[in-house]
Order: structure tokens, then C-alpha cells, then sequence
């Protein structure tokens, strides 16, 4: 596994972002709050992190829901995943919405979302008249049949 160097300012005074196990994929972000924030039903919001990153050319920043926030209470996040190119040097932001019947609370340095660090190839786009013919053809969803 290659390492790649992903240099973030931290204007949060939480811990820096960091796998949680060998195997993890994703790294934990938090919220940089200055007090609790309260989500009522359906409601979404930004939530600041306080971190600025500066990744390195063809690599990309996913960001993706915590699964034990959205089945224990409900919050997951729009835009999903949203993507931080390389060349944002921005606070990274996260878009919350509490899905859930009840009003939810995220404290200041609740881990909130998971960053995925990932390569990615830009497309040429080629004009054409006819494309290749597949089994599948222009069949749509659940096309296959296959469950």
C-alpha cells in the first residue's frame, strides 16, 4: 500500500483525523462546535470541522456517513459522498440531516462523517453516433432480474 501525504490544517483543537483500526478505510472527522447542536426532524445543516487540507494532484477526499450515527440515531449526510478535489482549500464542511422522528444532538467533537482518501482518473469525453451493443442493452433498473 502506497502511502500518499495529505497535509490539513487544524483549527479545531480536536484530534486530527486518523484510522481507527490497520484495515480502516475511512478516517473519523469530528465536529468543531463551540457548543451542542441540536437536529430537529428532517432538518439539515452544515457542520464546520475546523480542518483545511491540501491533497495531492489525482487523488480526491470522500467524504461518507458514520454507520452507527445513522442507524442508532438517524443522522447521515447529503451529497453523498461529497467530494473534496485537490485543489479546495477550504474548510471541509459537512452536510448533516437527522432522518429520525426525534430531535438529535451532535456535541462538540462528535465524530460525524468518514473521510475515504482515493485516486481518480480524469475522462476524455468522445463524441459518437452509436455505441457498442451489450446483453444488457439500455435495460434499466432491476433490468436483470438478479436479486
Amino acid at each position: 500500500m502506497a502511502e500518499v501525504i495529505v497535509k490539513i490544517i487544524n483549527k479545531s483543537g480536536n484530534e486530527l483525523p486518523a484510522y481507527a483500526t490497520a484495515d480502516a478505510a475511512g478516517m473519523d472527522l469530528r465536529a468543531h462546535l463551540e457548543t451542542a447542536l441540536t437536529l430537529q426532524p428532517m432538518e439539515r445543516t452544515l457542520v464546520p470541522t475546523g480542518l483545511f487540507m491540501e491533497l495531492p494532484s489525482g487523488y480526491e477526499a470522500q467524504i461518507r456517513p458514520r454507520s452507527g450515527l445513522a442507524i442508532k440515531q438517524g443522522l447521515t449526510l447529503l451529497n453523498t459522498p461529497g467530494t473534496i478535489d485537490a485543489d479546495y482549500r477550504g474548510e471541509v464542511k459537512i452536510i448533516m440531516i437527522n432522518l429520525s422522528t426525534e430531535p438529535q444532538t451532535i456535541q462538540p467533537g462528535d465524530r460525524i462523517a468518514q473521510m475515504v482518501v482515493a485516486p481518480f482518473v480524469q475522462a476524455t469525453i468522445q463524441p459518437v453516433e452509436i455505441l457498442s451493443t451489450t446483453d444488457r442493452g439500455t435495460g434499466g433498473f432491476g433490468h436483470t432480474g438478479k436479486s
